[in-house]
């Protein structure tokens, strides 16, 4: 545990991504199996121990120490692990660290209730820096600026393996990860994961920005608002994977037998309707899939009301055969070939958008939001399917943002590097004539699009400018106001105002505008495409 310690110490105060790349990769060389494998699952967020969350750490320190100085202690730090690691009492025994394996199979057997005995004994052995990383370890919520394709790309540079073949063996295995590091450390055969339905890396695009492409070269599709999934079938089993390769399978169960014969399919998952694109788009808005996100168990009628399917953008692997090497053209001809063995109810093709130059293609663009889709995709039509972003080969276009002034509300600390800053942001919009005594209600939340000397400046506000505390959170004198930018915006139950954006962020401060003259509630219902 103390290498695993020093190792999230170093993290933490580490901003380079090469020294952080480093850091991994000689903690991974250095450390035998099994401890490796449970750190590797932890910086990559494949850990889960039900008994212990953030409120029994909460219960546990104000059982130790006075309650006012936990609570001022951690509104001052930010962080919960940080806090109780440094305010738990010092054992009277010298520390006697437990192995990562150790720490793993203890929390393992952890229930809600032997939690309260078993967690402190195992951080009475432990210093403060062992107890901080125990504690993230525990929750799951490491928070030390490393990312999951960091982690990875890591492992690939400890044992000079390919990052993409990291990724292809990833979810099919478990942790901690045996076959992946006698592979990658000691080289055996790679994970046999063929008759497994494992997640592939998607292929990802980078912004058009000011490029300008050449639509010889190039050919464009819609850039449908849903959500990129991933089905596979292989060894008779079907599964349906989110972009992030969260298997998501149970959310969507008409999916699974739609497709019964080997393959790896990648599309947009929608729902039948016709806000976007008009009939013949043939999907309802982002908000009516919304409805099914995130769900355990579907409902007959949600099924019905919701009717899901997968537009294809293309293929990856069909009857065994892996055409990720083939260029975008020839994938595209297989694709339009497998159409006739699936279901139409559960499958339709993602159209060529014809043009006949750029200009014109820009032009077709133009239309985007009016049909309520995201943009374009520009792919180049040589390109073979690469995992992760290769420049030149795709390109997403999107519309441009909306844009609407907001009035700051709430503000909350961050986490990790912003901890010590308000950086989490609610902020509102007038509910009638502010001048008529029009309340405020809120429509959003961000946390970026300010660089770090605009955040200090902002922090330095929540500060002088608050009225009200409800624990983290701050409530402000309403004084300022925000250029926000954001997707679209939906109806919403679950909100006062009954609107929800996509995706907002700030685009500007706008210190120099009075609040009164922000905008109001019926300018954002009225950009509403449901």
């Amino acid at each position: 545990m103390e290498e695993f310690a020093a190792l999230i110490d170093a993290l933490v105060y580490t901003r380079s991504r090469n020294e952080k790349l480093r850091l991994i990769a000689d903690y991974l060389k250095a450390t035998p199996d099994p401890d490796r494998g449970w750190a590797l699952a932890a910086l990559t967020e494949g850990l889960n121990f039900p008994a212990v969350k953030s409120s029994t750490i909460r219960t546990m320190l104000m059982e130790r120490i006075d309650p006012v100085l936990w609570t001022l202690s951690r509104d001052f730090v930010g962080d919960t692990a940080e806090t109780a690691s440094l305010l738990w009492p010092a054992p009277d025994a010298a520390p006697s660290p437990p192995s990562v394996s150790e720490a793993v199979d203890a929390l393992t057997v952890m229930t809600r209730r032997s939690v309260y005995s078993e967690l402190p004994a195992l951080l009475d052995r432990l210093d403060a820096s062992g107890r901080y990383a125990l504690l993230k370890l525990a929750t799951g919520a490491m928070r030390v600026g490393v990312s999951t394709r960091l982690a990875k790309t890591a492992f690939a540079q400890a044992f000079a393996v390919s990052v993409e073949d990291v990724e292809e063996y990833w979810h099919g295995l478990t942790p901690p990860f045996a076959e992946l590091f006698a592979w990658g450390a000691e080289g055996a055969p790679p994970p046999d994961t063929a008759n497994l339905p494992t997640f592939r890396p998607f292929m990802l695009a980078h912004p058009l920005e000011e490029t300008v492409v050449d639509l010889s070269e190039y050919v464009a599709e819609w850039k449908w608002d849903g959500i990129r999934v991933q089905l596979v079938h292989a060894g008779g089993e079907t599964r349906l994977y989110s972009r992030s390769g969260d298997d998501i399978s149970a959310t969507f169960p008409e999916m699974l037998g739609a497709l019964d014969f080997p393959a790896v399919l990648d599309g947009e998952l929608l729902v039948r309707g016709s806000t976007q694109g008009g009939e013949a788009g043939g999907a309802a808005s982002f908000n009516a899939l919304q409805q099914r996100l995130g769900r355990k168990t579907v409902s007959k009628a949600m099924l019905r009301d919701y009717p899901a399917f997968v537009r294809l953008y293309d293929v990856l692997i069909v009857d065994g055969e892996d055409l990720r090497a083939m260029p975008w053209s020839e994938r595209r001809a297989r694709l339009e070939q497998l159409m006739e063995r699936l279901p139409a109810g559960h499958f339709d093709l993602s159209a060529v958008v014809d043009a006949e130059h750029f200009d014109h293609l820009a032009e077709i663009r133009g239309g985007a939001r009016d049909e309520a889709i995201e943009g374009l995709m520009l792919k180049r039509r040589d390109s073979p399917y690469i995992a992760g972003r290769r420049t030149g080969l795709w390109y997403k276009w999107k519309r441009d943002p909306l844009l609407v002034d907001c009035v700051l509300m709430y503000a909350q600390r961050g986490s990790g590097k912003r901890s010590s800053f308000y950086s989490d942001y609610t902020f509102g919009c007038w509910d009638g004539d502010p001048d008529a005594g029009a309340e405020l209600l809120p429509v959003g939340k961000a946390y970026s699009g300010f660089t770090d000397e605009e955040l200090k400046k902002l922090d330095r506000h929540v500060r002088t400018h608050t009225v009200n505390r409800f624990g983290p959170v701050r409530e402000t004198d309403r004084s300022l106001v925000f250029e926000v930018a954001f997707d679209s915006i939906h109806e919403s139950k679950r909100h006062k105002s009954g609107l929800a954006m996509r995706f907002p962020r700030i685009h500007r401060i706008r210190w120099d505008k009075p609040p009164h003259e922000a905008d109001r509630i019926e300018s954002l219902r009225a950009l509403v495409k449901d």
